[in-house]
């Protein structure tokens, strides 16, 4: 019988830093998991160091490499291995909190249906302060979309989902030459399924390294314009107010001007907003290629 959680961790030349999230996982109270590493194309030691630890025996561990697909593509993968329950995806420059499995599980079994997609949790940094706000006390469920827009909650949050939905919702779409789509996309399609069952716990401790996604948002931008018109297209028809589905369409006018597509209005999913928002999207076209700021905003 399969363990109930599987955490997963993408990773791509991190063997410099992957031992802390192995060191933390050895630490946890509960077991009950499996750390599955998909190893998107490194060429450093991964493979040498993950052999050793397997070796150790401490956790269950499954490795898999695969030729370098980026992020998105990395999950898609861990999505198609997974046959938990649950499933949580930890970044190998994370670790997590020596009691985070047990809270997890607990939680799950105390309260965790099928009318529930998982639990949010909270990130933290290193230091122990919270990633943005913590969801609101009195709140027993919500859907990710209604916490930012409806509760105004700010910042990373940890998901917990059920293996059937993230296995059931379309993957990241592949583009050649474009390693990046942003993950947000199922999150949204599984917020129209059912909502998460809110935790105020830590379940993770998250450091933003030079070389990781979130600080280089817009070159990723840049990189993969037809990764982020997809992702948009999305997110505008789900977006649960005008002002989000404006923003949206900003973002999508945005990334349509940089692959050159003339039907971009055409192959909106909303054609008035996409009109509104041209003169504005022309503007953030024109900043995005002459900009090369960082930032660690998430990129939706």
């Amino acid at each position: 019988m399969p363990p109930t959680l599987t955490i997963f961790t993408p990773t791509y030349n991190r063997a410099y830093i992957l031992h802390q999230c192995y060191e933390s996982l050895k630490k946890q109270t509960c077991k009950d998991f499996i750390w599955l590493i998909i190893d998107d194309g490194s060429t450093d030691n991964t493979k040498d160091l993950v052999d050793k630890w397997v070796n150790e025996s401490e956790i269950l561990i499954k490795y898999h490499f695969q030729e370098n697909q980026g992020m998105h593509g990395a999950h898609n993968t861990a999505y198609e291995l997974i046959d938990t329950e649950l499933n949580v995806c930890i970044d190998s420059d994370d670790y997590m909190p020596e009691n985070a499995v047990e809270k997890i599980l607990t939680k799950w079994n105390d309260e965790g249906s099928n009318r529930y997609a998982g639990i949010v949790g909270l990130d933290a940094n290193h230091a122990g302060d919270i990633i943005g706000t913590k969801m609101p006390d009195s709140l027993r469920k919500s859907t990710l979309s209604n916490l930012y827009g409806r509760y105004k909650v700010k910042g990373d949050k940890k998901l917990v989902y059920r293996s059937e939905l993230t296995r059931k919702m379309p993957p990241y779409p592949l583009y050649p030459g474009e390693k990046y789509c942003p993950l947000s996309y199922k999150y949204i399609l599984i917020d129209q399924e059912c909502p998460l069952l809110i935790m105020n716990e830590v379940f993770c401790h998250v450091e933003y390294l030079q070389d990781g996604s979130s600080m280089n948002i817009i070159k990723q931008y840049k990189k993969n314009p037809n990764g982020f018109s997809f992702f948009r297209k999305v997110a505008m028809t789900h977006a649960p107010t005008f002002k989000e589905r404006f923003r949206e369409a900003i973002h999508y006018v945005s990334s349509n001007i940089m692959i050159r597509n003339r039907r971009l209005i055409r192959e909106s999913p909303n054609k008035f907003t996409t009109i509104l928002a041209m003169p504005f999207g022309i503007l953030l076209y024109f900043y995005i290629i002459n900009t090369d700021k960082k930032t660690v905003l998430k990129s939706g």
